[in-house]
């Protein structure tokens, strides 16, 4: 059974199109604005052009495909909780902001987070974490 709604970080959105059990995501998949920002820096870094037409191809794709969720208020309250538990277990916050704050967004809007990379999310206190399929490749 699927959640109605779910949040989608980055590794989870890059695998969709490998994905070949549609039953293991949400009803309504989202993702956060931060994830959209994660890959926007995709092309900018991008070896060769070949790389960056695909990682520029996957931006407007999920700039056409969704809708995202803000990072706001509640979501940067939220983020002090994850930011803490990263330190607890001896991760370096700074190191995985974009990760502390898409997981940030999912506490602050009551939204399971589906993964890629479940152990980037290990406990976190309040997030609910769907772990996918890892992709076959880099996203």
């Amino acid at each position: 059974m699927s959640d109605p709604e779910g949040l989608l970080d980055t590794s989870a959105l890059l695998s969709l199109p490998r994905l070949t059990d549609p039953s293991l995501l949400p009803d309504v998949a989202l993702i956060s604005a931060v994830t959209l920002a994660e890959l926007s820096v995709g092309p900018l870094v991008a070896s060769d052009d070949v790389e960056r037409a695909r990682r520029l191809a996957q931006v407007q794709q999920a700039e056409a495909d969704f809708d995202p969720i803000p990072f706001d208020a509640p979501a940067a309250r939220a983020f002090a909780q994850v930011a803490a538990a990263y330190r607890r277990s001896g991760r370096k916050p700074a190191v995985r902001a974009f990760d502390a704050m898409i997981a940030a967004t999912a506490i602050a809007n009551g939204l399971p987070l589906y993964t890629a990379n479940p152990g980037d999310f290990a406990g976190i206190e309040g997030l609910v974490v769907r772990a996918l399929p890892a992709p076959g490749g880099e996203g």
